[in-house]
């Protein structure tokens, strides 16, 4: 059985539509980051830095999101959410699963916090330079891999809604078109309602 650890409020409804999407059998498990005191031992064991999501299957542990969504993808191929290893789209499907921690992610902190861009310097450009990155990505496709929706969509589309509700999000009519896709999505309603009733 898939346990799924998550805290309200947190980068872990992402993996509960993730996790949604692929009609995997599955349990949660709440735990309460905010107070690490409280926290259990096989959440420990299962997330060693302490944060959510974390998944445990059977004696597989995975504590990050866009390595939970390459895991599930993968060593549950018959989800559809990855094209296999070999396949020729299989770089640009890792290059966009791995875009929200290593440029979304930094470039929303560096506009919040009142950085200085540094795009020369910093690995995720600047904040501009991610959004342009992102809009050309989809294009006019419905999903960042074209008309097949991925666990990068997962990672993606949870930011989009993000920068969205936190009105981070420029006027975009590519980027809020795609958030209004993932709104959308059955699954991303369903870990919604999950999440709201906390």
């Amino acid at each position: 059985m898939i346990t799924l650890y998550w805290c309200p409020q947190t980068r872990s409804q992402r993996i509960a539509w993730l996790l949604e999407e692929t009609g995997l059998d599955y349990e949660r498990c709440k735990v309460d980051v905010r107070v690490p005191e409280t926290l259990p031992a096989e959440f420990r064991a299962a997330s060693p830095m302490g944060k959510v999501p974390a998944l445990r299957d059977g004696d597989t542990t995975v504590w990050d999101s866009a390595a939970i969504c390459a895991y599930i993808a993968d060593h549950y191929p018959e989800t559809g959410l990855a094209p296999k290893p070999a396949h020729p789209d299989r770089a640009r499907f890792l290059q966009w699963l791995i875009f929200t921690p290593s440029v979304i992610e930094p470039a929303v902190s560096e506009r919040v916090w009142g950085w200085t861009p540094s795009p020369e310097r910093n690995a995720w450009g600047d904040f501009d330079k991610m959004i342009a990155a992102f809009e050309t990505g989809l294009g006019d496709r419905p999903w960042i891999m074209g008309n097949a929706f991925s666990a990068a969509d997962i990672m993606l589309g949870s930011s989009a809604v993000f920068l969205r509700q936190f009105a981070i999000l420029p006027d975009s009519a590519v980027l809020n078109a795609y958030a209004d896709r993932c709104e959308a999505r059955p699954a991303f309603r369903r870990a919604l309602a999950f999440e709201e009733a906390g």
